[in-house]
């Protein structure tokens, strides 16, 4: 076995992976009937506003049976803001968060993230998360329902005291209630609190029944979203990553392609999972009470997403009593700290790809890295020493093992040309030589073999870490997560790999010989592309390499 072609297959097999996902196109958003079932029965079933009731008289409900929460019959339901209309709304505003809260449900319409501009050059105009404008709605809604498909739903119009809070130095959070009230004596009180420096918002609701029946009803959230499949383009790396819906079952999370819904409609019942809606380095998730039975389903129409967690089981009130139920949502950056904290499973949301496993371990090394550091860049060059260091002595080995194959270079091209024309001749007398050498020409791939996984480790974690998001370097290199823009490491990464090659013995092979000069050209032209901090990790893994092997090739050839 060929050390130089094993390498070159290694690098080119990392490449194409990376280069597959880059390019992997969404879907075209058309719209679709979803299908599912009820009582056997199939039957379309449409985004609707507000989740239906089971059939039957109103107030007519059994309370021992399960609510069935199909998407109400008749068709996609306009959403209730208009370009003509724009209810009521409240501006909560913290140190991290702006959010509009319409008093029409108290649906949360608008979420400017405070600490995130778009640019660095840019940097008053704001990442916006949430927005309400009806060709890019993307909401969250939530709300309480009885049996007769009313209360205090996101259709329902709400009462505030105040229509402007702001989190004022000294304090910690901001309560805001919205007041509800039925015409027979129910009152709910709809309360988000929001704290400093936390994208985690605390949903609660408080159901004092007034009136002389017992109250039934059950909590719903959902989040509705127009779909608009993203534009890949090798020349933005925001563009590589997932954007669109998921959903965790607390056990497994999943993305979700809304053409597939036509066929894997979504529908299950459980506790402890939660809905979210990505967009690369920012999550928009609702996460109902982790101990409680929700029923979860989605919908695609009308070009609109819709994902719902509503209650499986009802609540009930008795007249004079009270009741509460209590959610979260949670509205920013991928941060992994608070995404732990918020839920069972939302770090998910920062997806790693298929190397996970070795993604966050080096993450984490890297956030504690960069806690003493206190730069992204130095933290991952330290952190590349560091994994040079723990292999150092199986890479010796291999390095040692190349030095010796370097020795015999000579030998070998006598051979090539004694044995020219009888292939199968050259080849037993090559691996003969080996043999008396005791060199292993398959050894020198090792290095390659323990980098190609830390490389795609690395390229998830630069990609998809909202904490190297516009983290800058040094000079030039104001962004970590994107392209160098003067491509300057990716010349001196292909210049290192040059030297390294150099260092190594030949390919016997001709026609391999000339595909390995061309290689680090190659490689520079792909890596021009690549986030800088994944150039950075590369080019400083390959100025260790060319100093260990030239420290090796130097004592070698004094032996």
């Amino acid at each position: 076995m060929d050390n130089q072609r094993i390498m070159l297959w290694g690098l080119f097999a990392a490449l194409a992976f990376l280069t597959l996902q880059q390019w992997q196109l969404d879907s075209p958003a058309d719209t679709v009937d979803v299908v599912t079932a009820t009582g056997g029965v199939t039957q379309p079933v449409l985004p609707a506003n507000i989740p239906a009731m089971p059939a039957g008289s109103a107030g007519k409900l059994d309370k021992a049976a399960a609510p069935v929460l199909p998407p109400a019959p008749g068709g996609v339901l306009a959403p209730v803001q208009t370009a003509a209309y724009q209810p009521a709304t409240i501006l909560v505003t913290t140190d991290v968060l702006e959010i509009e809260i319409g008093l029409q449900g108290g649906t949360l319409l608008n979420a400017q993230l405070r600490k995130y501009p778009l640019s660095k050059d840019n940097p008053d105009a704001l990442v916006q998360l949430l927005r309400a404008d009806i060709a890019e709605r993307y909401v969250i809604e939530s709300g309480l329902i009885d049996p007769d498909k009313s209360g205090a739903t996101h259709e329902a119009l709400f009462n505030a005291p105040r229509d402007r809070y702001v989190l004022t130095d000294g304090q910690d959070e901001l309560v805001v209630p919205l007041t509800w009230h039925s015409a027979d004596g129910v009152t709910v009180t709809k309360i988000y609190t929001l704290r400093r420096g936390r994208y985690n918002i605390d949903l609660q609701y408080s159901i004092a029944n007034d009136s002389n029946e017992d109250w039934l009803g059950l909590s719903y959230l959902q989040i509705s979203r127009v779909h608009t499949p993203p534009e890949r383009s090798m020349f933005n790396v925001d563009s590589y990553s997932y954007n669109g819906p998921v959903v965790f079952d607390a056990e497994k999370y999943e993305k979700i392609d809304p053409e597939d819904l036509a066929e894997e409609p979504l529908e299950q019942t459980l506790a402890g999972g939660w809905i979210a809606s990505l967009e690369h380095h920012f999550v928009a998730a609702a996460i109902p009470d982790a101990d409680s039975n929700y029923r979860y389903d989605a919908s695609y129409g009308g070009g609109t997403v819709v994902m719902r967690a509503s209650g499986a089981d009802w609540t009930v009130v008795k007249p004079g009593e009270h009741g509460e139920f209590a959610a979260q949502i949670f509205v920013g950056p991928k941060l992994q700290n608070q995404l732990t904290e918020t839920a069972e499973g939302l770090p998910l949301t920062a997806d790693y790809g298929i190397l996970a496993i070795l993604a966050r371990p080096l993450f984490w090394l890297l956030e504690k890295v960069h806690s003493f550091i206190g730069n992204w860049g130095w933290s991952i060059i330290l952190v590349t020493f560091m994994i040079k260091a723990t292999f150092y002595k199986l890479t010796e080995a291999s390095g040692r093992s190349m030095a010796k194959m370097r020795k015999l270079q000579p030998r070998l091209k006598a051979l090539q040309e004694r044995y020219k024309d009888d292939r199968q001749k050259l080849s037993q007398q090559m691996m003969e030589l080996y043999k008396r050498e005791k060199v292993n020409p398959a050894a020198g791939c090792l290095p390659m073999l323990i980098q190609i996984p830390f490389f795609i480790a690395f390229y998830w974690v630069l990609l998809e870490s909202v904490e190297m998001r516009q983290a800058p370097f040094a000079l030039w290199i104001t962004d970590l997560s994107s392209r160098d823009p003067f491509f300057v490491l990716p010349l001196l990464m292909g210049i290192a790999m040059f030297v390294q090659q150099k260092l190594n013995p030949a390919p016997p092979d001709p026609i391999q010989a000339k595909v390995m000069q061309i290689l680090p050209v190659m490689f520079t032209g792909f890596f021009a592309f690549f986030p800088s901090g994944l150039v950075l990790y590369w080019l400083t893994n390959s100025v260790l390499s060319v100093l260990q092997q030239w420290n090796i090739n130097r004592k070698m050839a004094v032996d």
